[in-house]
């Protein structure tokens, strides 16, 4: 062989191994492929995934899903080049900076537990929003959070009591802790009344100044509410994360607790984020969880209006999308695809 020839074949070589060394490099990207679809008004193993108790349930017919999206990537596990490229080139994929799913200086760890928080918090917004439907009375509880360390509250107040008054005055959200705290000067004993272990106990906490707001009186203690409801609801769904299944936990824990199917046999998926009063908010993902939608089958999607432009422009072929932006709105959608009377918004064309 030439010495030119084999110059060729050790260059040719060479641009191999570096082109295939670049194709399995690392990249900062995540994939997002269509997921698992879970039927609220099935079973999670052995038990329904939606367990009511206190009220009573009525059997239900078709399908209530909830969609995902699965993800492949991320810090410390990130996908090759060779994988990106692929996926660019798969409609049903969706290849995403990393920063979209893992903010900087935020850990995975950090990013699942607010996963975890986000889809607790939607279950217990979808649990509201039902119960507001039905017009069942729903209070709130406020609970201890937390306390700030060194402040007054430490070592008074402990994480999961419940505060029910203060000064002897009932008091029925955050807003009324805050305003009877700051009713007070710096120096000053609150009394809280806290439900802690089954029993009412009275706590005094002195007030310090806050180190925010000159003369304002504080005890340092971090709190969050808490619904109560006249039922029990709980909600099973495994390793999911995140608030875009509130709708459908919302409308699976209405169909249950209602004599009328409100799929009238169809197999319905959706997806959306939902507030106590029944407010339907957008979502990521919505191409890849449409695609789970009809692989498993369902006929129709329910939309959040904010994502109707993109899911219209990538909608499968025999899925119809139905815009939502109310559980009410959702619930008249449905009955309307039910009983063939009545309008059915559309996501419009783009």
């Amino acid at each position: 062989m030439s010495r030119r020839a084999a110059t060729l074949v050790v260059a040719s070589c060479l641009i191999f191994l570096l082109g295939l060394a670049a194709a399995l490099m690392p990249v900062p990207y995540v994939a997002l492929r269509p997921g698992p679809t879970t039927d609220t008004l099935g079973r999670l193993g052995k038990s329904p995934l939606i367990q009511i108790t206190g009220a009573p349930t009525y059997p239900t017919d078709g399908h209530l899903n909830f969609v995902t999206v699965a993800y492949q990537g991320g810090p410390g596990n990130r996908i090759d080049l060779f994988t990106a490229l692929r996926g660019w080139l798969d409609p049903d994929v969706a290849i995403v900076p990393e920063e979209t799913i893992f903010p900087k200086n935020v850990s995975t760890k950090k990013v699942e537990q607010e996963n975890v928080q986000e889809m607790t918090d939607s279950q217990e917004s979808a649990t509201a929003a039902a119960m507001n439907e039905l017009h069942k009375p729903v209070t709130t509880a406020v609970l201890v959070d937390s306390v700030q360390k060194g402040l007054p509250s430490d070592g008074r107040l402990r994480p999961g009591d419940q505060i029910t008054a203060i000064d002897g005055k009932q008091i029925k959200d955050i807003t009324g802790v805050t305003a009877g705290v700051g009713a007070h000067k710096p120096g000053d004993t609150v009394t809280f009344t806290v439900k802690r272990d089954g029993k009412d106990t009275q706590v005094p906490v002195k007030t310090v100044v806050s180190p925010d707001k000159a003369g304002k009186a504080i005890v340092g203690v971090i709190l969050k509410e808490k619904y109560q409801f006249p039922v029990t609801v709980k909600i099973s769904v495994g390793d999911v994360g995140g608030p875009s299944a509130g709708l459908m936990f919302s409308l699976g824990i209405y169909d249950k607790l209602t004599p009328e199917d409100i799929t009238g046999g169809r197999f319905i998926a959706g997806t959306g984020t939902i507030t106590p009063d029944g407010q339907v908010g957008p979502i990521g993902g919505i191409q890849q969880k449409m695609v789970a939608a009809r692989q498993a089958g369902a006929t129709v999607f329910l939309t959040p209006t904010q994502n109707c432009a993109d899911a219209v422009a990538s909608k499968p072929k025999g899925l119809r999308l139905v815009r939502v932006d109310t559980m009410h709105g959702a619930l008249q959608a449905l009955a309307a695809i039910r009983t063939g009377q009545g309008n059915v918004p559309a996501c419009p064309a783009a």
